[in-house]
């Protein structure tokens, strides 16, 4: 049997939790368990990279750049803890593939439909700002992920960083230039749509607001089911 026959969603996951491989994202990942912040000081932080979360037979994917130093990295679940991933399942609920619109925790009830969210750099980043050689680093976790995903007909990528990863690995030529819904046409069939990231600095200035994040994830849904 060769290794892509015998690879699994979960032993993705098992390694990602595991890895070491960006000294540092180690160091400030595990810097910022340890000090913390003072709202969560009686909280474990999680301090580890974070795996993908959803649906195995999922066919949207939702890549976003990075776990948040206090979000992901302290709960342990990618868009968990923090006011982007409250955006992230208030639209995925609203859209019908999550069955909650709140995320707090890991097991705070959950669950995703038809859905499968990741992170395009599994570890939380100083400033969230990866390097291009920790991106390059983390991309094979999400080439793996790709291909398990063998239901996957619709991507959506939440800000330009994670567009340029899925681009990139998709095989995309030419990029199209990133903006708030622009679509493409993958190779093998799947749509890439292009989302604002819904970081503070866009949703607090009105750049992303819910009505357009909306959109994007109706929009999904409508490529899902149409197929």
């Amino acid at each position: 049997m060769d290794a892509a026959a015998s690879d699994s969603l979960a032993q993705v996951s098992a390694e990602v939790v595991r890895c070491r491989a960006c000294p540092r994202l180690v160091e400030w990942r595990e810097q910022v368990a340890t000090v913390k912040r003072a709202a969560y000081a009686d909280d474990e932080y999680w301090g580890r990279p974070i795996p993908g979360f959803g649906d195995p037979r999922a066919r949207l994917l939702v890549v976003g750049l990075a776990p948040a130093a206090h979000g992901g990295n302290r709960t342990g679940r990618v868009f968990t803890g923090d006011r982007s991933g409250d955006w992230v399942f208030r639209a995925l609920h609203r859209a019908g593939f999550a069955n909650q619109p709140t995320s707090e925790h890991r097991h705070d009830g959950l669950a995703l439909r038809d859905a499968y969210v990741v992170a395009a750099v599994r570890c939380a980043p100083p400033a969230n700002r990866p390097t291009t050689v920790e991106r390059d680093t983390c991309v094979p976790y999400l080439a793996r992920e790709w291909a398990l995903l063998d239901q996957m007909r619709v991507v959506v990528a939440l800000g330009a960083f994670a567009a340029q990863v899925v681009a990139a690995l998709a095989g995309l030529r030419p990029r199209p230039r990133f903006g708030h819904g622009v679509e493409a046409l993958l190779p093998g069939g799947r749509t890439l749509i292009c989302s604002y990231h819904p970081s503070q600095q866009n949703t607090f200035t009105g750049t992303l607001t819910e009505e357009m994040f909306d959109a994007v994830f109706s929009r999904a849904r409508h490529l899902v089911d149409r197929r």
